[in-house]
């Protein structure tokens, strides 16, 4: 129906995220299902399955994905060293098997290129945000998921995944980079060993 002259249009109202999926994180099956569908989806396969298993692995921001370079790789050792942004704390967490394997398939393929990323595009610069979010969403659909998934979702599983594994609360802050503990309380919060005790049958 048309608008009368001189009535106002408001932009549409955003949907809560609470109305558009059930929770902000992933678990770590959800993660696998992830993994196995974008290595299935197009030419790039090998390289979105490593990028969604090296975000939730290190639980890296967006930002920090697409700027992660060969430099910061030590396949040799096992080693990533993470560089974080928003004043986050950067740190060296080990790589173990399934990412050693994912990320010397791709620096078969993409190591050589000039421009040093570990995560690029056809044209051999870095992937930007919008792409990674484009192949998150893909791989969800993908994976069968019956909500929408966006990639910080990633980072949020890892938080959650480690504080239901019972892991030191200062440990995972010092994981994830962050500065202040209180960001990293909410993942502690909801770990479900918290109230394994209260009923004993």
């Amino acid at each position: 129906m048309p608008m009368a002259s001189g009535e106002k249009q408001f932009p549409p109202r955003r949907v809560p995220n609470a109305a558009r999926r059930p929770r902000e994180y992933l678990t770590a099956e959800e993660v696998d299902r992830l993994v196995a569908a974008a290595r299935k989806l197009g030419r790039h396969g090998e390289r979105d399955a490593a990028l969604i298993l090296i975000a939730f692995r290190h639980g890296l921001r967006v930002s920090e994905l697409v700027a992660l370079r060969w430099a910061q790789v030590d396949l040799r050792a096992g080693l990533l060293h993470v560089r974080r942004v928003k004043n986050g704390v950067d740190t060296v967490q080990p790589l173990r098997g399934p990412e050693l394997r994912l990320l010397r398939a791709l620096e078969r393929r993409y190591g050589t290129l000039a421009s040093g990323y570990v995560f690029v595009s056809e044209r051999g610069g870095p992937l930007s945000a919008a792409a990674v979010r484009k192949i998150v969403e893909r791989a969800g659909r993908a994976a069968g998921l019956d909500f929408p998934v966006h990639p910080h979702m990633l980072r949020h599983a890892t938080g959650f995944y480690l504080a239901a594994r019972g892991e030191d609360t200062r440990a995972i802050q010092a994981y994830l980079g962050h500065r202040s503990i209180q960001h990293t309380v909410r993942y502690t919060a909801l770990a479900p060993g918290r109230f394994e005790r209260f009923w004993s049958d």
